[in-house]
């Protein structure tokens, strides 16, 4: 049985656009789409366990049929379910995220997260989802998935805007390069590949050889991690940027005009809390477009 998409409602705007881009996602993979709603106080079997839990039910299952006549009749083709889960937000995506082919989640700019995925909870959830995540903003529409036309103008009928994936060939990163490239295929959509690099202090006179040097270094071993993916995934368009500088700025600058972007997070225990790593971190706050968080070895 296929894994579902899997897309967290609250009734914000934020997770609305989740939805619309869950939806779509889901019919390009051809997979069913399930929307779910977290709320707290419910039992094993949906029931209130107070009484005075009758009215945030009522409102949760509100969201969840509005949500299911919503999508039904702007994507009549997409297999839709939806469920209420008895629990926290952090704890129900979680569990539910753990059976989908990927979660998606609405997210706001610059400020954090807000309605289903308020501070802390976001990053609680996406530091312990063992499947993609999807982090979409408000603003994302349709057209914003398509390049603008020939006057500049937004568009449903031009191609596919680029993926963007961020690489380190020193990690082992599989599943967040099948992820990109299965990404990129679904759209026509041409993939870049981003390593970042820095170079150590060093003195003057021996740092324009250095440079040049690391920029070889880092192209080649790029272009080595990416070549069985070229070969895997012939008609996927794929250019190779290898900038110096921090990973996090230089992937939210590749990001500009990007459909997706997609980076890694190393699946394990962080000594204290939860972790995301600090370009996942960076880029969920600050690009516009949807952030893919994809877990890895």
């Amino acid at each position: 049985m296929p894994r579902p998409v899997v897309v967290g409602l609250d009734g914000s705007r934020e997770s609305l656009a989740a939805a619309d881009w869950a939806a779509r996602e889901a019919l390009r993979r051809g997979l069913p789409l399930r929307l779910v709603h977290a709320w707290e106080g419910g039992t094993s079997t949906g029931e209130p366990a107070l009484p005075e839990l009758a009215a945030p039910r009522h409102w949760s299952q509100r969201i969840l049929r509005a949500g299911l006549d919503r999508l039904g009749e702007s994507y009549p083709q997409v297999r839709l379910s939806a469920d209420q889960v008895p629990n926290s937000a952090p704890e129900a995506l979680v569990a539910v995220g753990a059976e989908a082919e990927l979660l998606v989640l609405g997210s706001r700019a610059f400020s954090g997260f807000g309605g289903f995925m308020a501070g802390s909870v976001a990053l609680a959830t996406v530091a312990r989802v063992t499947r993609p995540v999807v982090l979409v903003r408000a603003h994302q529409r349709l057209e914003s998935e398509h390049v603008p036309d020939a006057d500049g103008r937004p568009s449903v009928g031009t191609p596919y805007r680029d993926v963007v994936v961020g690489v380190d060939p020193a990690h082992r990163c599989e599943e967040l390069l099948a992820f990109a490239f299965e990404s990129a295929m679904m759209r026509a959509a041409p993939l870049r590949a981003v390593y970042t690099w820095r170079l150590p202090y060093l003195p003057h006179t021996a740092e324009a050889g250095a440079r040049m040097a690391a920029v070889g270094g880092a192209a080649y071993a790029l272009g080595t991690v990416l070549e069985p993916w070229r070969e895997k995934y012939p008609t996927v368009e794929v250019h190779e940027l290898v900038p110096e500088g921090r990973a996090a700025v230089q992937l939210t600058y590749a990001a500009q005009g990007a459909g997706l972007l997609a980076v890694g997070r190393m699946l394990r225990t962080a000594c204290v809390g939860t972790h995301t790593g600090p370009v996942a971190h960076a880029v969920m706050h600050h690009v516009p477009c949807p952030v893919a968080v994809v877990p890895h070895g």
